[in-house]
């Protein structure tokens, strides 16, 4: 079998499997995925509320290929789970996403958030401790004062590195429905937190208030006709963002306009092909991600069957489609009673734009290559992901005799799906999340 450079420029390898169990629960499985602005950290969320960092190995003369690799900086418990009294209704711990601010200083800084609240979480490195205090004891017991004949200067003892996450903001009673995206703003001095209806605007330093942007519940919740999926800023000019929402469009606001974005500056959306039209149709276009590119030019949008990629100047119609999986169309009816055609796949960018990468069913993961237009289907799996291994395209056989590197449509495990991936910002390695494991995927070391 050929290996997968000759489809993509990209050839990636798994070192391993760095989060895995063979038997696992519903709070191991992975909810987000995201690279920090250097690609030097990668923090994963679950359903159970953690936060594992991860970060690259230093490259060292004796191993560099050990360079690509990650292993585990910091483990913390962002959220718990919560009772709503009011509305009597359980908050799940569940991360629903996690974003990176970029840093400042020694500390790592992040975003975590649930269906409620959003936090950020410091991550520092301590390895001093001070002694020689004059009121407390080395155990930290408060010493009686009358024992005290002379005054000591605390000094600081060099100790075991150790990895302190400390949550020094908490942004919460602000969402009434379950937040599904947050983003940071380039000027780094605000973010937006979006749930099924509303856009609220956070100042970073202020807790206890944010501003409403975006508002589209009606005054007669029956008028309800679409909800918001996603919203990100734009990546340079701090005035500009966009929401994605079930109806399959994408809206463009620009806050200069206005301090409520009730009118768009930009629609995007594609007409339907009426011969297309089926039950499943609404469904299968409610886009579940929207990513700019790292440029800024281009929207990449993802809906059930499809990855999309539209030009900031063109609106009538994207300028790139994508198929993903599109021999499940067939399959929808039992997608749909299984509920899979519910399940919100995310999409990213490489570096330089010029790759884009998306999750499918059975462990397939599928990037597209925009200047050559080839595509590639590749499977994140502990079977046939030894470290080191080059991994080898996929293909699915929809009817007709199947060859013998072949799979069948009607063999897909639906259960297994990767939903999240990121890309590093400036080199070919990729992170994807199947259920509770975690791949690190990197460009060939020669």
């Amino acid at each position: 079998m050929k290996c997968f450079s000759r489809y993509l420029p990209y050839l990636f390898r798994p070192p391993s499997t760095i989060l895995s169990s063979s038997c696992h629960t519903e709070a191991d499985i992975i909810s987000t995925v995201e690279f920090n602005s250097t690609g030097e950290l990668l923090a994963t969320g679950d359903k159970g509320g953690r936060v594992v960092v991860f970060q690259r190995e230093q490259e060292s003369k004796n191993q560099p290929h050990r360079r690509g690799e990650y292993n585990v900086y910091s483990t913390f418990q962002s959220h718990e789970p919560e009772f709503d009294y009011l509305k009597s209704l359980e908050i799940e711990e569940k991360i629903n996403k996690i974003r990176w601010l970029p840093q400042q200083n020694a500390a790592y800084f992040l975003l975590s958030t649930n269906d409620k609240t959003v936090k950020l979480w410091k991550i520092s490195e301590r390895d001093k401790r001070p002694e020689g205090y004059n009121l407390k004891d080395e155990d930290g017991r408060i010493r009686d004062p009358s024992t005290i004949t002379t005054l000591r200067v605390p000094v600081l003892r060099p100790m075991d590195l150790m990895v302190e996450a400390t949550p020094r903001r908490v942004f919460a009673n602000a969402h009434t429905y379950h937040i599904n995206s947050i983003s940071v703003n380039s000027d780094y001095e605000t973010y937006m937190s979006t749930d099924d209806l509303r856009i609220n605007l956070w100042n970073l330093e202020i807790t206890n208030r944010s501003f409403n942007i975006v508002d589209i519940k009606p005054a007669n919740m029956e008028e309800l006709t679409e909800v918001i999926t996603a919203a990100e800023f734009h990546p340079h000019q701090c005035n500009t963002f966009v929401y994605s929402s079930s109806k399959g469009s994408i809206r463009l606001c620009d806050m200069r306009a206005a301090a409520l974005c009730d009118n768009h500056s930009k629609f995007f959306e594609e007409p339907e092909d009426p011969s297309n039209r089926s039950f499943f149709s609404e469904i299968i276009s409610s886009i579940s991600d929207v990513k700019f590119s790292h440029s800024g030019r281009y929207l990449m949008t993802r809906d059930y069957l499809t990855v999309k990629v539209w030009d900031l100047n063109m609106e009538s119609k994207p300028i790139e489609t994508y198929q993903v999986h599109d021999y499940l169309r067939s399959k929808l009816c039992s997608l749909y009673e299984n509920d899979c055609i519910f399940d919100k796949f995310e999409c990213v960018w490489n570096g330089s734009d010029s790759v884009i990468m998306t999750g499918s069913y059975n462990n397939f993961f599928r990037m597209f290559d925009r200047n050559t237009k080839r595509d590639v289907t590749l499977e994140a799996s502990r079977e046939n992901s030894k470290p080191r291994a080059i991994l080898k395209p996929r293909k699915v056989c929809v009817g007709g005799k199947r060859r013998k590197d072949e799979i069948s449509v009607d063999s897909l495990d639906f259960s297994k799906k990767i939903l999240h991936t990121t890309w590093h910002p400036s080199e070919n390695i990729i992170a994807v999340a199947a259920t509770n494991n975690l791949y690190i995927f990197q460009d060939k070391v020669n």
